[in-house]
């Protein structure tokens, strides 16, 4: 892959700005600048950046209808009323509906859970969940991570005696649904600092606000914070504000005292005895949590993360992990038809997108593989298959383009939509395939700009090898959790050269391992480029190159610091 690098030199101003700040805060001005370029100028603020403290939560009546939510829980169990948490398919959904069932389960019994089958009753509020909620004698539903859009579900379900919160994080449309209380912080009237929760923060919020009127103590609702994390990591929300502070403690919960059934997934991931980061968990636990969804129903993943018999949990997350082997198997060769499709497309060549449809494909996994044609062509991606005779679809986008908005642009296309900026689901009939091409990729041109459509990494440092000490990388691990908004950062070195001692290796010879020297210290430092083995021959031709990478500790020699290279450019004066 061929990335553009970009680097913007600090200026003098900026300089003693961080040198400043380093000063008060005992670290090196680059790192300093690192908050500055994060929007933190004070010292008290990287005291709150680096410390995020649980009491610095915002109060959860200060999102619209908490106080109706509240009120409208207490009364159904007051009444003894049956409750349904009913929520999405996906990882955000499956870890929302855990949570809030688990926390009101300490205090009450008549009430179940509910996840919608993905190809039986499609994305969201479904009328058949409703009408089996009629059948059980539910009253109350909390709806998790969807329900924004059920305008026309939820007025069925009032018709029947069925009331919903809804808590949602999703874009509203104009009308929204004659729920008892709507908790989104994406309501156009929102009262409530913070816009970016995960579908689980809503339902937290919910229960941290139950907690406080019935004079419950929080640290009750600690042990459910590694939930938040999960969520968070996987739903790809901005890692900032309120976020942060739910990520980081989750992730000490999930490292210290994670729940049975994410300790099961933790084990069979093979993560037992390492410190677990946001990477682990996007990579490793978020896509065997969603598997279940995708090939099965996500109902099992619920069933997993509630679970309190440590065994049980283990022949559970067996199960979710066999689902994501299959997962995978379908991934890959859905990815290699579709791009085998882009690839003879020489019309669509000069296009800003792409809009793929295959009856035949798959739906639990089309959007991961509108994701991987993301990665590889930079263009905002719709893939489209067959369910219950209309297209359905994933789309997901590339870095600062709004999705959403695109689609919303096609909507008289379209029997439904939803999402935000850079996931969404749409559907439409066959026929309104062609028309929502031309029209999509329409609006895609006439609003992305080029930087969006290329492979860009963000240097935030250029740096020699001495400056890359113990203390360094301390330092930099305070930087954590990382994910949209506070990305790992990247760091430039240049004229490198290799040691002598540099080699390929992996299963097909891909990645390179790497020891290096710079031309300004006498440091030797360890590195891996994964899938750059392209890049070996010069290497060892003992010319000089430049490198971007992160900063990480040596999975298997612990306390040996190593660098991640994400690329590898000859230098400019051997160019």
């Amino acid at each position: 892959m061929y990335f553009k690098w970009n680097y913007e030199p600090t200026t003098p101003e900026t300089q003693k700005a961080a040198k400043e700040l380093g000063d008060k805060i005992g670290m090196s001005p680059t790192l300093a600048n690192l908050l500055i370029r994060r929007g933190i100028k004070t010292e008290s603020a990287a005291k709150r950046f680096f410390r995020p403290m649980l009491n610095e939560l915002i109060d959860p009546f200060l999102m619209n209808d908490m106080d109706v939510a509240v009120d409208r829980l207490n009364d159904a169990m007051g009444r003894k009323e049956r409750i349904m948490v009913y929520g999405d398919y996906d990882v955000d959904g499956c870890t929302a509906v855990a949570l809030v069932y688990r926390f009101l389960q300490q205090f009450y019994s008549n009430m179940e859970y509910y996840i919608p089958d993905r190809y039986d009753e499609g994305y969201g509020v479904s009328y058949k969940g409703i009408n089996y909620a009629k059948e059980t004698g539910v009253k109350l539903i909390i709806v998790l991570d969807c329900g924004i859009k059920a305008v026309e579900e939820i007025a069925y379900a009032k018709s029947i005696g069925i009331d919903f919160i809804i808590c949602d994080h999703h874009v509203p449309d104009e009308v929204m649904p004659p729920a008892e209380a709507i908790l989104n912080p994406k309501r156009p009237d929102s009262t409530y600092p913070f816009h970016h929760l995960s579908g689980c923060g809503v339902g937290f919020k919910l229960m941290q606000a139950f907690a406080k009127n019935n004079g419950i103590p929080f640290a009750r609702l600690i042990p459910l914070l590694d939930l938040c994390a999960v969520s968070i990591a996987s739903d790809i929300v901005p890692v900032t504000g309120e976020n942060r502070i739910l990520a980081f403690h989750g992730l000490k919960q999930l490292n210290q005292n994670p729940s049975t059934g994410l300790k099961a997934i933790i084990e069979i991931c093979g993560l037992s005895n390492k410190e677990l980061n946001m990477s682990d968990i996007v990579f490793k636990i978020g896509p065997r949590i969603n598997a279940s969804g995708r090939m099965q129903n996500g109902k099992e993943t619920v069933e997993l993360l509630v679970e309190k018999d440590f065994m049980r949990a283990m022949t559970e997350a067996g199960m979710i992990n066999e689902y994501n082997e299959q997962r995978k198997d379908i991934d890959k060769q859905m990815t290699e038809e579709a791009n085998s499709i882009v690839e003879k497309l020489e019309s669509q060549k000069h296009l800003s997108s792409i809009v793929l449809y295959d009856a035949n494909w798959k739906k639990g996994v089309i959007g991961i593989v509108a994701s991987r044609l993301t990665e590889i062509y930079f263009r905002p991606t719709v893939v489209l298959t067959m369910s219950d005779g209309i297209a359905t679809g994933s789309a997901r986008s590339v870095a600062g383009f709004d999705i959403y908005d695109a689609i919303k642009s096609c909507r008289d296309l379209l029997v439904n939509f939803g999402g935000h900026t850079y996931a969404a689901g749409l559907s439409m009939k066959e026929e309104n395939i062609p028309e929502f091409r031309r029209r999509f990729q329409e609006y895609v041109h006439k609003h992305i700009v080029p930087e969006q459509t290329q492979a860009i990494l963000d240097i935030e440092a250029v740096i020699d090898f001495k400056d890359i000490t113990k203390k360094m990388y301390a330092d930099l691990k305070k930087f954590a959790p990382h994910g949209p908004c506070n990305p790992k950062p990247l760091f430039c070195t240049r004229n490198v050269y290799d040691y002598g001692t540099s080699k390929v290796v992996g299963k097909h010879q891909e990645h390179i391992k790497l020891e290096l020297v710079d031309s300004r210290s006498s440091n030797v430092m360890n590195g891996i480029a994964f899938g750059q083995s392209a890049a070996a021959r010069y290497i060892k031709s003992k010319r000089s190159f430049d490198i971007v990478y992160t900063i990480e500790e040596n999975a298997y020699k612990h306390n040996e610091i190593q660098l991640q290279i994400e690329d590898i450019k000859p230098s400019e004066e051997q160019q």
